[in-house]
């Protein structure tokens, strides 16, 4: 197995063998990532319905609460030992993409599997797509590993099933390719097109064979939504901007609440520092008695608030807009304590979930404003995509997402209009993008007393090899590498991402690294012949 892959992908520059390992991965990450979500929405269904019960029974709620603290130790004790898992999970897989994180996969797969199901079932405002991000891009970690691929495939085949992962959650597969371009890589190479397409594709052909062969339907993921936008009506789009805007400044509030919890919990150090856990378990129980919505993710909130829903369930029968106003400002905090506290549970639709309900507050206002009802469903979505595009910069995977939810482009246009709305206030107020700067934190604290080595090391360009006959931005360097100078025929110069890298080239790269084993493994894999290394 191992010779048949080397020997096609020596033939065609490795773009087959990405293919074929791609492919592998899909189907890993498409069987793992499909039951995952299974179970992940049955254990959802569960929680409601015990938190039903406690609510229906107060006598017991006292039983809920000391259940949450003996989760919230269980969740600690697990975090003491495997760190990595913390949060979503999406910034460490981003981190694995771009060669700054390494870790085992077959301890993060059923760590991440567990614990992420854990917190549903004790009703955490917890959703499943982060974590199915990470498994799917565990999926392609095992993958490469099995295969014994080099470093440079590895890390394509984590982007590749990472997108997997968020494809099959999604049933989206163009949200998951995009997710590849903007969020991990942020960039396009033709590898990186490769391995997500045949990541994607295979991993949700899978899910979309498997579903009904268990008993499930493959719908889009929120059908009670339907749109009738008259592209000729100029006045929705006044109340997508007024919407947009205001959607934008309370996505903006949210990020700098989220770092602001992180900040707090820093200084929480009872028990070794796992007594932390038990403010985001303890405020779940205490969200969960007041709304069913404040329990999981938030896929139930969002389809209720669609015309084709039956209707949404209200707090303490409460009129529409407090019902909206409650569950929003509960998901904003308890997500806010979730990435706080380090909490191993989804925020991507938590967030999706808060943007709905300021669809759905903010929809009230327009129609009495003279807006047509008929537009509520479009307006919804579209604050659902400016919310999360304000938040994670990612306007592209926002737009193309809303999209494929709901399988109907009618509303593309005003969509593409609340986004770039979104994006330019978090422009204004100079927020990094979410997933980003939750990187840069985990690599300041795993890093944190790491001696690095700088690096200067020149290569020649071999025949056959990855750079070789590419442009230098079309090749995925290691982390932190730098190409200050490249001799063609003689004559040295500074390349730019535009130089082309020919046979025979000799390149010196600088760079710093604390693994230099890994990182030249990487150069030599992707350039060819290591010609001289010297370390400062």
């Amino acid at each position: 197995m191992k010779a048949f892959f080397k020997k096609i992908g020596n033939k065609a520059g490795g773009s087959v063998q990405i293919v074929l390992v791609g492919g592998l991965t899909g189907l890993f990450a498409g069987v793992v990532v499909t039951l995952y979500n299974l179970l992940a929405s049955m254990t959802e269904e569960f929680a409601s319905g015990y938190y039903g019960f406690f609510r229906d029974n107060p006598a017991f709620v006292p039983l809920l609460f000391l259940a949450l603290a003996l989760g919230s130790v269980v969740i600690g004790g697990i975090l003491k030992f495997m760190p990595l898992i913390r949060g979503s999970g999406i910034p460490q897989t981003e981190g694995a993409t771009r060669g700054l994180i390494h870790y085992k996969w077959w301890q993060v797969l059923p760590a991440t599997f567990a614990a992420s199901l854990f917190t549903i079932f004790m009703g955490l405002s917890a959703g499943s797509e982060g974590p199915s991000l990470t498994i799917g891009g565990a999926c392609g970690y095992g993958t490469s590993d099995l295969l014994k691929r080099n470093a440079m495939v590895r890390r394509y085949q984590i982007t590749g099933g990472a997108c997997a992962g968020l494809a099959v959650a999604f049933n989206a597969p163009l949200t998951g390719m995009a997710f590849a371009f903007e969020e991990a890589h942020k960039r396009f190479t033709p590898e990186v097109f490769i391995c997500a397409f045949s990541s994607v594709i295979v991993a949700v052909l899978t899910r979309n064979l498997l579903r009904p062969l268990m008993g499930f339907s493959v719908d889009a993921v929120f059908f009670t939504f339907g749109f009738a936008v008259d592209p000729a009506d100029f006045t929705f789009y006044l109340y997508v901007l007024f919407a947009s805007l205001v959607c934008s400044l309370v996505a903006v509030g949210f990020y700098f609440l989220l770092f602001f919890s992180k900040r707090m919990f820093r200084k929480i150090t009872f028990w070794k520092g796992i007594g932390k856990m038990l403010v985001p378990f303890l405020a779940a129980g205490a969200f969960g008695l007041i709304t069913v919505h404040a329990v999981g993710g938030g896929h139930a909130f969002i389809a209720s608030l669609g015309s084709g829903a039956e209707g949404l369930e209200r707090v303490f029968s409460s009129p529409l807009w407090a019902t909206l106003l409650i569950v929003v400002v509960l998901k904003i905090i308890a997500t806010a304590l979730n990435v706080g506290a380090g909490v191993p549970c989804g925020i991507f639709i938590p967030m999706l979930a808060v943007g709905a309900g300021l669809g759905g507050l903010l929809n009230l206002v327009c129609v009495q404003a003279g807006m047509n009802p008929a537009y509520a469903d479009a307006l919804i979505m579209i604050c659902m995509s400016v919310f999360f595009t304000t938040v994670v910069k990612a306007p592209i995977t926002g737009i193309v997402m809303v999209v494929e939810l709901t399988w109907n482009f009618t509303f593309l246009l005003p969509a593409i209009l609340g986004v770039a709305t979104g994006y330019i206030i978090g422009f204004l107020f100079r927020t990094e993008p979410l997933y980003d700067k939750l990187l840069d934190d985990i690599l300041e604290e795993r890093n944190e007393g790491e001696v690095k080595r700088r690096l200067t090391v020149r290569l020649r360009v071999l025949a056959g090899s990855i750079a070789a006959g590419r442009t230098v931005r079309d090749v995925l360097w290691p982390a932190g590498a730098r190409i200050t100078e490249l001799e063609h025929n003689g004559k040295t110069i500074a390349p730019d991402g535009n130089s082309d890298l020919r046979e025979g080239d000799i390149l010196t790269v600088v760079g710093e690294t604390a693994d230099e084993e890994d990182y030249l493994g990487i150069l030599k894999t992707t350039v060819g012949e290591l010609v001289e290394k010297t370390e400062e």
